[in-house]
């Protein structure tokens, strides 16, 4: 590995391959194999890669938002280019650097949340070797390890350096901003109208409600480092305060109300905390809760059933559609997904049918009473869209156990990370807990993680909150990291 980074590192090495390369394009574009021209980019990621791992994850940060999935193209199958092929390689390199030698800090894999990972992936491991359809869980156990592996535990690492932290997020929201500006100047040429929202971010997003998602995570990063960054420079603190713009535009002509929701909740969320409200307290709220909404259920679902608002271009009917159980396709699917869910937990509830098993075995638990005019027979329409129904049904109630555990100690840690830190670092942290709390929130109505677009945030913002936890909560930074990320 460090003969290799050694050529690059060589300019007589770099000056004779640029020669060649030069020779043999010529060539290439004499035989007409104009492939050959890409061969830069490619060989520019691979000096990435073998000089500075650190670089690499955060061009992956930058890339997500940009990444195309193949699914989306009708090519029969799904990958996310370049994103998940770069991830796959960057497992390969972690596995090579680290049986070459490379001594990883223990104290990783020692963090509660790490731990709490680590047993979440083994029960999707023990629910693979059990499931009705092993390859499909095997496939997307695996995928769960090439988000994971760099992302989480590997990054961990890459944020030693604290700067590295701040250029994990700004490179992602930066790319997303190219992407809801796409976006709203493609939903332009249809007059802004609700029914174009649903798919005029493609080929970047596969529809509305991720692209929602994504926004409405973020915007608690960028409306936080508008407001309380520090900086002098006004051609800069005008810079942030525009993307923050384009970003609340974005995520208004979303038009995806569970983003809408989950904005608010993170609001809410941000009121408590900084009222340092008590976990036992919100327990018990909670818990009130939902003895009122069981005590008064009846007249709950009367109110409910009385409102026949479908979703509309309108913003304040699209509002008020959110509680339509009536008439609104969307949420009548969404409850028909959940009722599949729930009976498929109960016929198999300790060890599930199998992780990403859910779309391929819901179709037989649909009632003809739950079918909407988007449901099909096939059962061919996704998954259980919620990131906590998902795992009960595919692996059990340990495995949504597992999962829900997971994000409380997230959440847990990364609150009380922000109650002990101070200057930009607190900032961040807060920008961190919640835009997870922003997805968590949306992880009741719809579920991403599967997904390049959401995992490579989500185990990113994990991972920063376990490297502020281990080696910055004292105000500290690691100056040197050329032992750690080369």
């Amino acid at each position: 590995m460090d003969k290799i980074a050694a050529i690059f590192h060589s300019k007589k090495s770099i000056i004779w391959l640029v020669v060649l390369f030069i020779l043999c394009n010529s060539l290439a574009v004499y035989q007409e194999l104009y492939w050959f021209c890409a061969l830069p980019i490619v060989a520019a990621i691979l000096v990435v890669l073998f000089t500075r791992f650190d670089k690499y994850i955060l061009l992956i940060s930058f890339l997500t938002p940009l990444s195309v999935n193949l699914e989306n193209l009708n090519l029969g199958f799904g990958m996310s280019l370049p994103t998940e092929p770069l991830l796959i390689i960057g497992v390969f390199l972690i596995f090579l650097k680290i049986i070459s030698g490379y001594k990883v800090d223990q104290r990783i894999f020692y963090h509660p949340i790490s731990i709490f990972l680590i047993v979440n992936l083994g029960w999707i491991f023990l629910t693979s070797i059990t499931s009705v359809r092993p390859e499909v869980s095997f496939k997307f156990l695996i995928s769960r390890l090439w988000f994971v592996v760099p992302l989480f535990f590997w990054a961990i690492i890459i944020f030693k350096k604290r700067e590295n932290i701040f250029k994990y997020s700004w490179l992602y929201a930066l790319s997303l901003m190219i992407v809801i500006l796409y976006t709203i100047i493609n939903h332009a040429s249809y007059g802004f109208e609700d029914k174009p929202a649903h798919w005029v971010m493609q080929p970047f997003m596969k529809d509305h409600t991720s692209y929602g998602a994504l926004i409405a995570f973020f915007i608690p990063f960028t409306f936080i480092q508008a407001f309380r960054n520090s900086s002098r420079n006004l051609w800069l603190r005008i810079g942030i305060c525009t993307v923050l713009f384009v970003f609340i535009v974005g995520l208004i002509f979303s038009y995806t109300r569970a983003a809408w929701v989950s904005v608010v909740v993170a609001i809410v969320s941000w009121v408590l905390i900084e009222f340092k409200v008590k976990v036992r307290n919100l327990m018990l709220m909670g818990f009130g809760v939902l003895v009122v909404l069981f005590s008064f259920q009846n007249e709950i679902l009367q109110k409910l059933e009385k409102n026949k608002q479908d979703s509309s271009e309108d913003f304040a009917e699209h509002v008020q559609s959110i509680s339509n159980v009536a008439s609104d396709a969307s949420n009548l699917e969404r409850l028909n997904r959940w009722s599949c869910a729930i009976k498929m937990f109960a016929e198999k509830p300790i060890l599930g049918w199998g992780p990403g098993t859910y779309m391929f075995e819901y179709a037989p638990f649909q009632e003809s009473g739950d079918l909407t005019i988007i449901s099909t027979n096939f059962g061919d329409m996704g998954n259980a869209h919620s990131e906590y129904l998902g795992p009960l049904s595919e692996s059990g109630f340990l495995g949504m156990l597992t999962f829900i555990s997971l994000v409380v100690i997230i959440l847990y840690r990364g609150i009380r990370l922000y109650y002990r830190l101070s200057g930009p670092l607190k900032y961040q942290m807060l920008s961190i807990v919640l835009g997870l709390i922003t997805y968590l929130a949306h992880g009741f109505l719809n579920n991403f993680l599967d997904t390049d677009k959401a995992s490579i945030p989500f185990w990113g913002f994990a991972a920063m909150i376990v490297a502020i936890d281990l080696y910055h909560k004292d105000g500290t930074t690691i100056a040197s990291m050329k032992s750690t990320t080369e």
